[in-house]
């Protein structure tokens, strides 16, 4: 899984175990958020492969496994945030993920013998710093979201977004790129609100 090749997720109950653990620890950060939202953080963040400074976020959440997760300093997570598969999925400093975003890492063989076996691969995903995710959004396996875009709510990101646009559909589809006025020159801190 973690060298990108086709694998059988069902094949043993290694992965299956590894998934289970990480949303049993999901279910724990929810019921704490309430009555101890540090102790909910400092757990999110154990979870996490790696993780910026003053990261936020709003549970519930739900990941497959949280150590193939990598997630900037400043970034928001906004409820029902939900990562699948085992594809590393690395999201830049300063990205606000509206409520209800999904990230999908795995892609499933079209040979109908080769997926009745239970055969999946998975690619890894990339959103760039200072991106913006609407609410219900879906990024699908291999996406690279460039640095500075703005993708609209209810978008179904099937490609690559290059920096400083907006993309918006299904499937999502640049319509226009962000004026200097409306995006964040390199290395500028962002805005407080």
């Amino acid at each position: 899984m973690v060298a990108g090749d086709w694998y059988r997720y069902r094949a043993g109950p290694e992965l299956a175990e590894m998934t289970i653990a990480t949303q049993r620890t999901c279910r724990r950060i929810t019921a704490l958020f309430d009555e101890d939202r540090d102790a909910a953080q400092a757990l999110f963040v154990d979870m996490l492969g790696t993780a910026g400074d003053v990261l936020d976020f709003r549970p519930p959440l739900y990941l497959d496994y949280g150590s193939r997760l990598h997630v900037g300093a400043d970034t928001f997570i906004n409820a029902d945030f939900l990562t699948l598969g085992g594809g590393e999925i690395t999201i830049g400093r300063n990205v606000l993920i509206g409520p209800s975003a999904r990230l999908y890492t795995p892609i499933h063989a079209l040979d109908i013998d080769e997926r009745r076996a239970g055969y999946e691969r998975v690619l890894p995903i990339h959103i760039g710093d200072d991106v913006r995710l609407g609410g219900n959004v879906v990024v699908c396996p291999g996406v690279t979201i460039g640095a500075g875009s703005v993708i609209g709510a209810g978008s179904v990101v099937t490609r690559d977004v290059p920096p400083g646009v907006i993309a918006v559909g299904n499937p999502a589809r640049v319509v226009r790129t962000l004026e200097p006025g409306e995006q964040a020159e390199p290395g500028e801190a962002a805005p407080e609100d």
